[in-house]
């Protein structure tokens, strides 16, 4: 679980790095529909050339970003399993009851593999290289247009940004528990489902507890620094949009575009 890098921060000062926050957003939101809208083999080659020359900018390894897709390989390949068994076509391979291999099952199943990695790779790198505050301040700009009814986009801004925060901290406060627990005998890999199952039960209440004592801690902190939601806040960081953004999103419709016209001509 320490392996979880989706929430973490990378410090670096590369071209990724450098860029606006809420232009990181935009082509995230973007990047995923895109995803969706392809449904051939050369639309999602499209795709992966944009991620690895994403990824490549950013001054990350590839290699770190395939270690950190590790804890995810269980949702992945369950996901890619329901699709690859469950799904009925004209040409079938194998077939054991309700379960059955076809053609159309193997595409699926593939096609959702493909989107899976993109997605997380996109959603990583999202977060490795923009901090936490950046990224809420990048959402609640975005959001602001939702104040006319109402909305409260600062307090939805803050609670996003912190969830997002804290999901590698709780995998970390996890990985304590249970190494403290395997130096007391606990065993957690041996024996069938149900074992471990079992096994992992006794995290619940430290990590509850853990859970409660880091979300007083961050509230104490809060109140002694001021904090107060709504208008007439100061910021010590000040987004600036540069031409540099303006150019990767003309950059990014030129994809969308080029994305669509591709997928008809297919």
């Amino acid at each position: 679980m320490d392996k979880l890098i989706l929430g973490r921060y990378y410090p670096g000062d590369s071209f990724v790095h450098r860029l606006d926050p809420r232009l990181k957003l935009i082509l995230n939101i973007l990047f995923i529909i895109l995803i969706f809208i392809a449904q051939h083999w050369p639309s999602y080659l499209l795709l992966g050339v944009v991620v690895v020359a994403s990824v490549w900018a950013s001054g990350i390894s590839l290699s770190f970003f395939l270690r950190g897709l590790r804890p995810m390989l269980v949702l992945i390949l369950f996901t890619v399993g329901l699709q690859l068994f469950f799904t009925s076509g004209q040409h079938v391979y194998w077939q054991w009851g309700i379960l059955s291999v076809s053609q159309e099952g193997l595409i699926n199943a593939a096609y959702i593999a493909v989107r899976f990695l993109l997605i997380i790779f996109m959603s990583t790198l999202l977060t490795l290289t923009t901090q936490p505050l950046e990224i809420a301040d990048g959402l609640e700009y975005l959001m602001k247009p939702l104040k006319v009814v109402k909305f409260p986009v600062n307090e939805v801004a803050l609670m996003l940004s912190i969830a997002l925060r804290f999901v590698p901290k709780l995998m970390d406060e996890t990985t304590k528990i249970m190494n403290a627990q395997r130096a007391r005998g606990v065993d957690f890999n041996n024996g069938g489902l149900i074992k471990r199952a079992k096994a992992l039960l006794p995290l619940l209440i430290p990590l509850m507890m853990s859970s409660i004592d880091i979300a007083s801690d961050l509230t104490t902190a809060m109140i002694s620094r001021g904090y107060r939601d709504g208008e007439g806040r100061s910021r010590y960081r000040i987004l600036q949009w540069r031409p540099t953004d303006t150019v990767i999103l003309a950059a990014s419709g030129v994809l969308t575009v080029g994305l669509i016209v591709l997928e008809r001509f297919l």
